[in-house]
């Protein structure tokens, strides 16, 4: 099978690595040409998990358009706040039964748009072409063949079972799912959970107040997911729990990485200074706008927000959840 992975970053990168060894013919994009060359010429990613070596079948293009022309399967691997830019870009050359499958986590802040609807927006992809990419998967694990399991959810049952059957090996496990609202929330929502898990490490609360604070924030995830149109049991999978249990425990996760920074103390500004994206800080501030806009109390992400926008310290804001009103722990 041609398959184009729109994005050279690390997930991108593991993601061209672990198709190409489940032997499709892979072409990788990047905008970086000097992850082009490097991985045309040295097979690796000078940028992003420079230690991997990237198996045979595997190209790289500095074209958008010339890298999606031949596929039937595009992995859509670009931070979500960047994403209409590049599908303007490929949106002449996609194939007309060209299948795109988003493995960006998070919602636009301009619009307050999952990524299913961005991409109906700018290239008109009818919804049995869209798929959803999440679960809990470390990029640089994936890329060592570590055992993974995601899950994939979309509208066509056979479009699904295709990519079940294409793309699952014996190290990387795919389930399918058809909420595709849940799927997209869960996995946007968990950054969002993760930078305030890595603030409570970066403040020593203590292994209590990360467990507490993991598991009201799946609560409040769930909360928002289901008044928008997503069912319960999937924040308790793979998109939902899975993931949210990886991100904010993993020393690999960049938006746990962000928050125990703030804890310390650091400025966002520094914090943010790197060539990797944390699709968490953008989607504090969208998902506050939209649990606002439905009504929908979110005390833990509403602190984010206010913690990114500097009027609360990370101090002051465990103080502030700790202290709201006593509850029914369902209510």
């Amino acid at each position: 099978m041609k398959v184009a992975v729109v994005g050279g970053g690390s997930w991108g990168t593991a993601l061209s690595v672990h198709c190409a060894r489940a032997g499709h013919e892979v072409v990788l994009w990047a905008r970086e040409p000097e992850v082009v060359e490097g991985v045309n010429r040295e097979r690796r990613n000078p940028l992003f998990l420079p230690e991997v070596t990237l198996p045979p079948g595997l190209t790289a293009e500095g074209d958008v358009a010339q890298a999606v022309s031949a596929a039937e399967v595009v992995f859509f691997v670009v931070p979500v706040q960047f994403a209409r830019g590049v599908l303007r870009e490929m949106k002449a050359a996609l194939p007309v039964q060209a299948v795109l499958v988003s493995a960006s986590k998070g919602i636009e802040v301009a619009s307050l748009s999952r990524m299913d609807e961005v991409v109906a927006q700018e290239l008109g992809l009818e919804p049995e072409r869209f798929v959803a990419l999440s679960g809990p998967t470390f990029a640089r694990e994936v890329a060592a063949g570590l055992p993974a399991a995601a899950v994939l959810a979309g509208r066509s049952p056979s479009s699904l079972r295709m990519l079940q059957e294409a793309f699952s090996t014996p190290s990387f496990r795919l389930y399918r799912s058809a909420d595709v609202v849940g799927v997209e929330l869960a996995g946007a929502l968990k950054n969002v959970i993760a930078i305030a898990g890595g603030m409570a490490t970066g403040l020593g609360l203590g292994h209590n107040a990360l467990a507490a604070l993991l598991t009201r924030g799946l609560h409040e995830i769930a909360r928002l997911g289901v008044r928008l149109g997503g069912q319960p049991e999937t924040f308790r999978g793979l998109a939902g729990m899975g993931d949210l249990v990886l991100t904010c425990t993993g020393a690999l996760s960049r938006n746990r990485a962000v928050g125990e920074r703030l804890g310390r103390g650091e400025p966002l500004e520094q914090v943010l200074s790197g060539r990797e994206v944390a699709e968490g800080v953008p989607t504090a501030r969208a998902a506050a706008a939209l649990a606002r806009k439905n009504q929908v109390e979110m005390p833990i992400t509403f602190a984010v927000e206010a913690i990114l926008d500097q009027r609360l310290s990370p101090r002051e804001a465990v103080t502030a959840l700790m202290t709201r009103s006593l509850k029914e722990e369902l209510e």
